[in-house]
């Protein structure tokens, strides 16, 4: 086990934590879920880093470093929905986009292909994160952000298919 994979880890195990404080706390400037939502964010840019870095990629890092990705913004977004701050619609939609593109990966595999992160799905990410971030923090404007999250979630998912033609093609 290495640093980045530890630093994923800690992503996962932080799930449960934002999500206790995220539903134990009421909506809107919630500053503890806020910041534990931020801090397992950010352990996203750091493993990767650290990976890169330290020349530390390994192929159960590229496993669960989007499991953990994932399961984070599931986590975020079902709380909000909970909390009636997120509309379903919004997180079917990016929720569907992620288990679609995790499938199109999976697809890849199969013929020891790998889909790498695009420069789309990195933004998709951001927004992602800074729209949860805006209903955290109670800032007016969130539903908007969620819509521009929404948007560059589609964007993103037909980038990822479009590019992914032969992968499809092949496994037909």
């Amino acid at each position: 086990m290495n640093l980045p994979n530890l630093v994923t880890l800690s992503r996962i195990v932080l799930v449960p934590v934002f999500t206790y404080t995220c539903l134990a706390y009421p909506p809107g400037r919630n500053l503890l879920a806020a910041f534990v939502f931020l801090v397992a964010s950010l352990t996203d840019l750091v493993d990767g880093h650290l990976a890169r870095s330290r020349k530390e990629i390994t192929r159960f890092g590229q496993l669960i470093d989007p499991i953990a990705d994932k399961l984070l913004i599931t986590a975020a977004l079902l709380a909000l929905i909970q909390l009636g701050e997120v509309s379903t619609w919004a997180a079917l939609i990016i929720l569907a986009r992620e288990f679609s593109v995790s499938g199109l990966r999976m697809l890849a595999s199969v013929d020891g292909q790998v889909i790498a992160a695009s420069r789309w799905g990195k933004l998709k990410t951001i927004t992602q994160i800074v729209a949860i971030m805006g209903f955290l923090l109670g800032i007016s404007w969130a539903p908007w952000l969620m819509w521009v999250a929404v948007m560059m979630t589609i964007l993103s998912g037909v980038d990822y298919f479009r590019k992914a033609q032969d992968v499809l093609k092949s496994s037909m």
